[in-house]
């Protein structure tokens, strides 16, 4: 039977979109593959909720072929993107299907189709929905269990995706620090650079007080836009939609890992080190968090004991690599107090030399790479 694709229009055709990964994955075939939450995907994609689409709009369809869905794509309209970057570029998101050429084909074709219709000239992906949520899809490191809010597919998307004219635009990496490993330690001179600037007083480090959270969120706001303005295919986050996604982690955080950099006071810099709750996810194995799945995070949370650093911000007034070693060191330190295993720093831009050289000067080694994706309309 030959493919077509519907545009999702219904309450069930959206349970259909969300609910297809379920039916791609098995265990024994897909070991890595971690069930998301439901509720998260769902509002990835809730465009009267979502405050990421007051400057967005999407488009979702799904493959089929007879009456079996096999696959699914998001076409974005990222008009903030555009405005930021003085360009045409439209994105796809959310993308999955089984192993068959004709139905990635045909569902590429309809998330360029209706990005062209809204006068975009190329287009980039897997965004889902944009690069402050999962990106890229993944090429390197598949037999790795991923992290957090990070993406594992199968390897043979890989062709799919190349089958369909679409070419590199960027990699993006992670690397993994090894706290347990009794033979990883903070290379001499950053604990040269972190203990002379300790003992300047110049910088103090604070846990972020989750009692004030819409103030320490305003500080982090205002950090974060300021540290990445200038990285390839940022777009600056409202505070609506960084309020947002910080509440849906509010309830994922360990305290002494959500910490400031201040100076004389004023905030430096931020990480954030979330909790991998992976594991948990995936003992869960539904998606749903009634009825059971919320008792599974609540005890589970104290056990984690790796995570991954999905936030590094630094104003640029002190943007450096003495800071950036000073906050390795104070991660490194709560790292230890706390019995952590390790954390997975990423993503990171294959060509973001100030934050990989420090990496692999401490011994990290890049272990996972997601590739993005970009094709001319």
């Amino acid at each position: 039977m030959s493919i077509t694709i519907s545009r999702v229009t219904s309450r069930r055709d959206l349970s259909r979109f969300i609910d297809l990964p379920w039916a791609i994955y098995d265990p024994v075939t897909h070991p890595q593959w971690v069930p998301p939450l439901k509720l998260v995907v769902r509002d990835a994609v809730d465009d009267q909720r979502n405050p990421f689409y007051r400057r967005a709009s999407r488009s979702l369809f799904l493959a089929w072929r007879g009456d079996k869905v096999v696959g699914r794509i998001a076409a974005i309209h990222n008009r903030a993107h555009n405005e930021f970057h003085a360009d045409r570029t439209g994105f796809f998101g959310f993308f999955e299907a089984f192993d068959d050429r004709e139905a990635a084909d045909a569902l590429f074709a309809a998330a360029a189709d209706e990005l062209r219709s809204l006068g975009q000239d190329t287009m980039r992906g897997p965004v889902s929905p944009s690069t402050n949520h999962e990106t890229g899809l993944l090429v390197r490191g598949f037999r790795f269990a991923p992290s957090i809010m990070t993406p594992w597919n199968p390897r043979y998307y890989l062709p799919l995706f190349e089958g369909a004219g679409l070419v590199k635009a960027k990699d993006l990496l992670a690397y993994f620090l090894p706290m347990s490993d009794e033979r990883f330690a903070l290379p001499p001179q950053f604990q040269a650079h972190a203990d002379r600037a300790r003992a300047k007083g110049m910088f103090t480090f604070r846990d972020i007080n989750l009692r004030d959270f819409v103030n320490e969120m305003d500080r982090c706001w205002q950090i974060y836009n300021g540290a990445w303005e200038k990285n390839w295919g940022f777009v600056p986050m409202t505070r609506e939609e960084f309020v947002h996604m910080a509440r849906e982690l509010k309830f994922l955080l360990i305290p002494q890992f959500a910490f400031m950099a201040e100076a004389q006071g004023q905030p430096a810099g931020f990480m954030i080190v979330l909790p991998d709750f992976n594991p948990l996810f995936k003992r869960i194995g539904t998606g749903r968090l009634l009825p059971t799945g919320v008792f599974t995070l609540l005890f589970g949370k104290s056990k984690l004991r790796s995570g991954r650093i999905i936030l590094l911000g630094v104003t640029p007034e002190f943007r450096s690599r003495s800071l950036l070693q000073l906050f390795a060191d104070e991660l490194y330190r709560r790292g230890k107090a706390f019995g952590a295993i390790g954390a997975e720093a990423s993503w990171i831009l294959e060509d973001n030399d100030l934050m990989i050289r420090p990496l692999e000067v401490m011994g990290a080694k890049e272990y996972r790479r997601w590739r993005v994706f970009e094709k001319a309309l």
